[in-house]
């Protein structure tokens, strides 16, 4: 039996669930890697000759411009392949650090406890009240769109759901019998929580991001979206959308596109 025969008698067994959303990550994550090298056109060059150019399917199209051109005559197929690439970068770098932060905050509290574990827990609960979408538009209005500051706001609302989380495993684990040993052998509190807790929360910690992604995406775009996030001419999906709001009965694949970039990529 070969491996294409395997592969097929494994993604038949399971019914075939999780091969569309497998596709679709796919091509997600090659587009925000490697889309770059197969641009059709420059993302920020405008072409006025092209404004408003619809698909290649319809009246008028062109197969220069697959999905169409937007207003100022900038391709959309490249703009949303680099679009992609701004997406991920956003994603990955607000969930490692979010994560990170999160993790060692959930490791002190849980593991080491008494008033530590009161003042962080209290830190963390007071960031988890805070209406996120709200706070983090205020935090932009007040640093200035920059995928920078972007980053920086969805680390400081997102550490504190990692912390929260992870703190009630890490309450869980340090009660087993292993970590009994451990303090009985002499390990230090550090290596008892590097070497024995961490590796037993990393599954939840990489669902929590894998998850929260998701939710990043949404974040930036919505930002992008009112003009808080990162700045013209960056092909942002969010700001694409924006560009589009206003010519819906006449040019309706400016937004389109870009929004249903956004949709296939959270689902």
């Amino acid at each position: 039996m070969n491996w294409w025969t395997r592969l097929k008698k494994k993604y038949l067994a399971m019914k075939g669930v999780p091969l569309i959303p497998m596709v679709i990550l796919f091509l997600f994550v090659f587009m925000g890697v490697f889309g770059d090298f197969f641009l059709p056109h420059d993302p920020t060059e405008m072409d006025l000759a092209a404004s408003e150019k619809p698909p290649f399917w319809m009246e008028q199209g062109s197969t220069s411009y697959l999905l169409g051109a937007d207003v100022m005559g900038r391709d959309i197929l490249s703009r949303i392949i680099s679009g992609a690439g701004l997406s991920l970068q956003v994603g990955f770098v607000v969930v490692c650090i979010s994560g990170s932060i999160g993790t060692a905050i959930a490791l002190l509290s849980g593991f080491i406890g008494g008033k530590m574990d009161t003042v962080l827990m209290m830190l963390t609960d007071i960031f988890l009240s805070l209406p996120f979408l709200l706070v983090a538009i205020v935090l932009a209005a007040i640093l200035g769109p920059s995928i920078n500051n972007i980053i920086l706001i969805l680390v400081i609302l997102g550490w504190a759901g990692y912390a929260r989380v992870l703190r009630s495993e890490v309450l869980r684990i340090k009660e087993m019998d292993f970590i009994n040993m451990a303090r009985v052998v002499g390990s230090s509190r550090f290596r008892i929580m590097l070497r024995e807790i961490f590796p037993n929360i990393v599954n939840t910690l990489i669902i929590m991001a894998t998850l929260s992604i998701g939710s990043i995406i949404i974040a930036e775009s919505s930002l992008s979206f009112l003009g808080l996030g990162v700045p013209p001419p960056e092909p942002a999906w969010g700001s694409m959308v924006a560009d589009g709001r206003d010519y819906m009965t006449t040019a309706w694949w400016i937004s389109l596109w870009p929004g249903l970039a956004i949709l296939f990529a959270v689902l």
